[in-house]
């Protein structure tokens, strides 16, 4: 498998290895006859080594150089290149990741639980739509008390628009977005502001346009179905190359790009049945470059299964993953907040589930699930807080939506703020989905810019089919419009009106309390109880660290309630109403107003 990496290599890279002033070629295609490297002025022929590779060491091709790869008498890019200046369908060019002047050096990864998590899409999150557009808004990101940004996926795709999840180079950073040197220079910046930086990656497929992997061997296996089609070779005949280039890749993030964290998407979409997972193997990989190299980095997946052997660890008979999206604690919130209980939503129906999510995680953890119409999961009791990531909202939750709906338009804005205290104030990573905390009112759209007319009617067809059964009014936009895109950009303008600077503040203070408070940032799940009054839409939150606690009074309901504070303590402190007059209500901290949120701690508490 091709590529032009730079650096020491822990595996088999089966890449173009530049550096040092030379080119190391490793290819793996098991059924090529003849590969070359078809450069503008001259050719260079691999020589065939065993189990498939092709092998060349030469001084000639440079940083710059565009080439193309000639299987046997087919010529197209590699699909392992670091950098497609022309797009998904030009010539690659040869990249020296080594180039860079890291200024990080004193960085260090915090430790997963101090974790509060910013996910934004690079094409929308400013104006420029850049890396550098992002690096530029930073100091918004630190003043809101954000610890980690999330990337969603940044690898080249057709076009300009797209969310990332229709990559087909996965070395190759969007040259749109700012390319290699563009994504380096961001992670310097963000180290150098103190946030930790996540990767969103996607190893379940690949996307449609500019596809040559098959060119090169079986990287596809009919053995199993994806919902893309036929899942990626990770278990069938010839697959050892594919896999070792997966690892690479992980490697790749952190070792050159100084990555702090991936997120792997869709982790359920992996079929691989081999005595060693892929994740497995990705986890021994990553170990082992931390024991080598001394830095500390997270492997983070998202999986609709309810397993904990996605993030139990090895010695235990898991995969080792440092963390897991945790879907069923926003399904629960939506639901408990108003959201009709229709689709997957169908499995919750009170807030006695929003309950169970903050005691044991997986709602359905081997309890019988209607939607399903199976029993669902497994029990999650010794898998500590920081292993889970909440969320109000995220791009798969809104952008999913027929009109990319955010919290902001869907709820009232006693809600809004209730929703977010409800996930700041959980023993779990909280994440925010970018602009949600200044209440932004644009969508976030489903959008692509694919060259295909076949593909881009697919896809309109297929969008429109999806929504077709919801019955709302007006028509699907169209993913392949500019408009479309545009639409879903955030409006920074609207951090200077005073209602939307008000949700902003509202959020510091959250975050300000998360911090202050060691009770309400403990990830230690065995200090936390939770009672829900079901008839009256509420839930008792208390966590404790130490001798401190911190009591949550959370009402979903839209009629103000009383609820009695729990334990023997006479002189709670209240520390936060979001029925407050500074955050835009009436409340006097006399009663629970409705859909609102009051935090308490005890007094002389220590940890």
């Amino acid at each position: 498998m091709p590529g032009l990496l730079v650096g020491k290599s822990t595996i088999p890279a089966f890449m173009v290895n530049y550096s040092f002033g030379t080119t190391h070629c490793n290819l793996w295609a098991p059924y090529a006859q003849q590969v070359a490297l078809k450069f503008e002025k001259f050719s260079l022929y691999l020589d065939k080594g065993h189990d498939g590779e092709w092998l060349l060491n030469t001084d000639l091709p440079k940083p710059g150089d565009r080439y193309l790869l000639m299987v046997d008498t087919e010529e197209f890019p590699d699909p392992m290149s670091l950098c497609q200046p022309e797009g998904v369908h030009g010539a690659s060019q040869i990249v020296d990741l080594a180039a860079f002047s890291w200024t990080d050096q004193h960085w260090t990864n915090p430790e997963l639980n101090t974790y509060i998590i910013y996910e934004l899409h690079a094409g929308t999150f400013s104006t420029e739509g850049t890396f550098a557009g992002i690096a530029d808004k930073l100091d918004h990101l630190v003043d809101l008390g954000i610890t980690a940004i999330e990337l969603m996926p940044v690898c080249a795709f057709p076009g300009e628009r797209n969310w990332g999840y229709d990559g087909v180079y996965p070395f190759a950073v969007h040259m749109a977005y700012g390319g290699p040197e563009g994504l380096q220079q961001l992670v310097n910046c963000c180290h150098e502001k103190g946030l930790a930086v996540i990767l969103d990656v996607v190893y379940n497929h690949v996307g449609p346009e500019g596809n040559h992997f098959d060119k090169l061997g079986p990287f596809f296996t009919d053995k199993y179905k994806t919902p893309w089609g036929s899942a990626i070779n990770y278990d069938d005949e010839f697959c050892d190359g594919l896999r070792n280039a997966v690892v690479e890749n992980v490697l790749m993030w952190f070792r050159d790009f100084h990555i702090d964290a991936l997120r792997l998407d869709a982790v359920h979409a992996i079929k691989d049945f081999s005595a060693k997972h892929l994740l497995l193997q990705l986890r021994a990989a990553t170990d082992s470059w931390m024991q080598e190299s001394g830095k500390c980095v997270y492997l983070m997946v998202e999986s609709d299964l309810n397993d904990t052997r996605f993030i139990d660890v090895p010695e235990k008979g898991g995969f080792g993953m440092d963390a897991q999206w945790l879907d069923e604690f926003h399904h629960a919130l939506r639901v408990t907040s108003g959201e009709p209980a229709t689709g997957y939503y169908e499995d919750f129906k009170s807030v006695g589930q929003l309950a169970k999510a903050y005691r044991d995680a997986y709602v359905y953890d081997g309890i019988y699930s209607p939607h399903r119409k199976k029993i669902f999961g497994n029990k999650a009791q010794h898998c500590p807080g920081e292993q889970f990531i909440v969320f109000a909202q995220n791009h798969d939750q809104v952008g999913n939506r027929k009109f990319g709906e955010r919290n902001t338009v869907l709820f009232s804005f006693e809600l809004q703020k209730l929703m977010a205290a409800a996930v700041l104030c959980s023993p779990f990573l909280p994440m925010l989905f970018m602009g949600e905390e200044w209440g932004e009112t644009n969508p976030f759209l489903y959008f692509i810019s694919h060259t295909d007319p076949e593909l881009i009617k697919a896809v309109q067809q297929g969008r429109a089919k999806e929504f077709a059964a919801f019955h709302a009014d007006g028509e699907t936009p169209d993913p392949q419009s500019e408009l479309t895109f545009n639409q879903s950009k955030l409006d920074w303008e609207k951090t200077k009106d005073p209602k939307h600077l008000r949700i902003l503040n509202y959020y510091k203070a959250l975050i300000a309390l998360r911090k202050e408070y060691p009770a309400l940032g403990n990830t230690d799940r065995t200090c936390l109880e939770v009672v829900a009054q079901e008839a009256d839409n509420c839930l008792t939150l208390t966590r404790w660290k130490g001798s401190q606690r911190v009591v949550c009074l959370l009402n979903f309901s839209h009629q103000r309630r009383h609820i009695e504070l729990p334990g023997e303590e006479k002189n709670w402190i209240r520390i936060f109403d979001s029925a407050a007059a500074e955050w835009g209500a009436a409340g006097d901290g006399s009663f629970l107003e409705a859909q609102s949120i009051l935090i308490y701690v005890n007094p002389n508490s220590y940890v």
